[in-house]
């Protein structure tokens, strides 16, 4: 085991009895929303994954050390920190363990923390990807690559709709990760259930998402899956009234000049204020449906 990794007794316990875990990401504790909703969004979804037959893990660097599994003190920790937080990506955590520092988990390194310990199914909110206007400024998240190389599902609402859904599809068909659609054919686009762009398969049950990736795994595949998890259709929002809003907040985003790893919650918390609030409330049903399928599809996995 990574001399770095801290795995909670818990979630150690279930690895090692062939029970189902998900992995969870911080950075939606740090970075995602406001104190302390933050919290108990957070612990609403490790809720839920109870519920639902398996263990919650989420993940985070506290300290310098990498772990797998919070309790909720360390999780009320990291929603009242917040942004004080270095959001981390693959290239920042040997640094971070190195100065003994904390660090919110992204799509990446959550999932390279949770192939450290183990855990094979993850659910997120939505993944990067590549932002709008990629061709000339080369903004493309760190998740792509990830999903690409490491063997762990990804269970989102699709890509963030605040960038190039169709770039980022193709970008991932280029390095060969497939995109799968929980009953859809039509790429979730976060916010709303369609983006108009098609993913590669469509699975209808967490059963046969499930026997999907173990048949991945037994081929020694390299990289994970990505699986878009369509928004309920009572939480979606109107194309009409979220467009709009992420358009004007790309704008503004450009006009500051913010980029790199602060473009993201730039633009998320621009929409927020731009919709009064129901982004957001989108943005916390759609990650509890994710959990909710993610840790049926583990159940299945460990069948």
């Amino acid at each position: 085991m990574n001399k770095y990794l801290d795995i909670n007794p818990e979630v150690k316990e279930a690895i090692e009895n062939g029970r189902p875990v998900v992995a969870l990401e911080s950075t939606i504790i740090s970075h995602g929303m406001p104190y302390p909703q933050n919290v108990e969004t957070a612990l609403n979804v490790e809720k839920i994954i109870r519920e639902n037959g398996a263990v919650p893990a989420t993940i985070a660097i506290i300290g310098g050390r990498l772990k797998a599994g919070l309790t909720p003190e360390e999780i009320e920790y990291f929603g009242k920190k917040g942004p004080e937080i270095t959001k981390a990506s693959r290239r920042d955590l040997a640094m971070l363990c190195a100065k003994g520092e904390d660090g919110a988990c992204t799509v990446t390194t959550t999932m390279m923390i949770a192939n450290m310990a183990g855990i094979k199914v993850f659910a997120t909110g939505g993944i990067g990807g590549v932002h709008r206007g990629a061709e000339t400024t080369m903004d493309i998240s760190a998740d792509l690559e990830e999903l690409a190389q490491t063997q762990v599902m990804v269970i989102c609402a699709g890509c963030k709709s605040i960038l190039d859904i169709g770039l980022t599809l193709e970008y991932l068909e280029t390095h060969g990760v497939p995109v799968i659609g929980m009953g859809t054919e039509d790429m979730p686009a976060f916010y709303t259930s369609k983006s108009g762009f098609k993913v590669d398969y469509k699975v209808d049950s967490p059963a046969e998402l499930a026997h999907f990736f173990k048949t991945h795994i037994e081929l020694g595949l390299k990289g994970g899956i990505l699986v878009g998890n369509p928004i309920p259709d009572e939480y979606s929002m109107d194309p009409e009234v979220i467009n709009p809003a992420i358009d004007k907040a790309i704008e503004e985003c450009n006009s500051l000049g913010i980029k790199g790893k602060a473009t993201t919650p730039f633009l998320l918390a621009k929409v927020k204020e731009i919709t009064g609030g129901d982004s957001l409330e989108s943005n916390i049903r759609l990650v509890y449906n994710n959990a909710k399928v993610a840790a049926l599809t583990a159940s299945e996995l460990c069948k």
